[in-house]
């Protein structure tokens, strides 16, 4: 059902293709490429999860790239990009450090931009997240091992601007919120324990180049 989801969201972009010959005539640069700094916030709610395990994962900055093509001057699709992330895990009341996972979590998104305000462009967006966890092996509590399941499958709700300086490069600022979860299991036999909802914010800042 996961990848099925994905599918069908990337399918929903694709069906847009039949307009996309005119982006070329109402827009001759149709691809944006940004490069961003984000502060990775995570919610950390957990349920099922016994009160003295505190499942949590840690706050990082990470780097993230985005590309986005145009269909019309006002409707982009891009998407999210990064190198796989470590995020460290933390447990029990004092906060101690239990191990890492590695999480690969690509977005895609359906952006309205507003383009008739100068220089100051904000957009609107929402789509589909799909986190790849690995390395889950990495990942243990105290006195037990425990794992978290290999992947999730989120909604993305977007809102940013860019202030181009010129035609081709910008400064870009952009919030995002990603519903992200995972079932906390025992190593031993897989039994399920709870879940971790981590639900991160992401507020970022980068810079624009459009071709």
């Amino acid at each position: 059902m996961r990848l099925k989801s994905l599918v069908v969201a990337m399918a929903a972009v694709a069906s847009l293709a039949p307009i996309a010959s005119q982006a070329q005539s109402s827009n001759d640069n149709p691809w944006m490429v940004r490069v961003r700094a984000v502060d990775l916030l995570w919610n950390n709610g957990q349920s099922g999860i016994a009160q003295t395990a505190n499942v949590k994962a840690q706050n990082e900055w990470i780097p993230e790239v985005d590309v986005s093509y145009f269909f019309t001057k006002n409707i982009a699709a891009e998407l999210v990009l990064t190198y796989p992330q470590q995020v460290n895990i933390t447990a029990t009341g004092s906060n101690t450090n239990v191990g890492k996972v590695t999480a690969l979590p690509p977005s895609l998104v359906a952006q309205y931009h507003f383009t008739d305000l100068g220089a100051f462009k904000p957009y609107v967006g929402a789509g589909i997240n799909y986190t790849i966890f690995s390395n889950r092996q990495n990942f243990y509590g105290a006195g037990a091992g425990l794992q978290v399941e290999p992947s999730s499958v989120g909604y993305v709700a977007q809102v940013g601007a860019d202030y181009m300086f010129d035609k081709n490069w910008g400064l870009n600022v952009d919030v995002k919120y990603i519903t992200m979860a995972t079932n906390v299991q025992a190593q031993a036999g897989g039994a399920n324990l709870g879940k971790l909802t981590l639900n991160p914010w992401t507020p970022a800042v980068g810079v624009t180049y459009k071709f």
